[in-house]
């Protein structure tokens, strides 16, 4: 069964915890013929073999440009995780938030450890650290966010969210792909799955606790975006 194999990854408890969260966004859960499961929820369906709810897939050519491109996409993934936790932080300034600094401080720190994993593979690996590669995605994504303090805390969490969720689901494409020719690599993004996607959930929850009715509006916008921006030409050698 999906919790067996889950299990077995050490990623039951994120399958727990991601199921709490989509049971809440209203839903049940049917077999996906596949020993997977889907939730019917009302702002989509999900996948909880990906546990995901996006609405494409990731491109064919990504994971091509990846692999011939591994220093490069260790750099991106390297500015990654050093926005992923000066975001956190920058989203403590919303009143919206307040009781929940520390939890946002705990994500950050976190992602500064990524930061500091990722440095260390480029030390190891005499790949110089150097500027950052745009993203034509998470501009598009961030774009997007409307002025206005309710309506711009949820959009941003949104964000957040999808952006934390497209990394767990490549980091978890990259691990299965290194361990051809790269077992350090595959070990690394395998152990960095779980985190993701408990940043994925946590951003989602907080969205949908300020107002659950508007957050779920816009979440199912936001995964019409976000299908629409992954179906974009794309040449760069970067995670996102």
């Amino acid at each position: 069964c999906l919790e067996k194999r889950m299990a077995r990854n050490g990623l039951f408890s994120l399958f727990l915890y991601m199921r709490r969260v989509l049971i809440q966004l209203g839903g049940r859960f049917f077999s996906d013929g596949l020993g997977g499961f889907v939730l019917r929820a009302r702002v989509g369906f999900v996948i909880l073999g990906g546990m995901l709810m996006f609405r494409a897939k990731v491109p064919l050519d990504w994971w091509g440009r990846v692999r011939l491109n591994v220093d490069s996409v260790l750099l991106d993934h390297a500015h990654l995780e050093r926005r992923a936790a000066t975001t956190a932080l920058a989203l403590e300034r919303y009143r919206e938030l307040y009781d929940r600094v520390e939890e946002l401080n705990a994500i950050a720190i976190e992602e500064l450890e990524h930061f500091q994993l990722v440095m260390n593979l480029l030390r190891r690996r005499d790949i110089p650290f150097g500027p950052a590669l745009p993203s034509a995605w998470i501009s598009g994504m961030m774009r997007s966010i409307r002025s206005g303090q309710r309506g711009q805390v949820i959009d941003h969490l949104l964000c957040c969210a999808l952006i934390e969720g497209r990394s767990c689901e490549k980091f978890q494409f990259m691990a299965e792909g290194f361990r051809e020719f790269d077992i350090e690599l595959a070990d690394f993004y395998g152990g960095l799955v779980e985190s993701e996607g408990n940043h994925y959930a946590a951003y989602l929850l907080m969205a949908r606790e300020i107002d659950e009715r508007e957050a779920n509006r816009r979440l199912d916008y936001y995964l019409d975006l976000d299908a629409a921006l992954m179906k974009e030409p794309n040449t760069r050698a970067t995670l996102h």
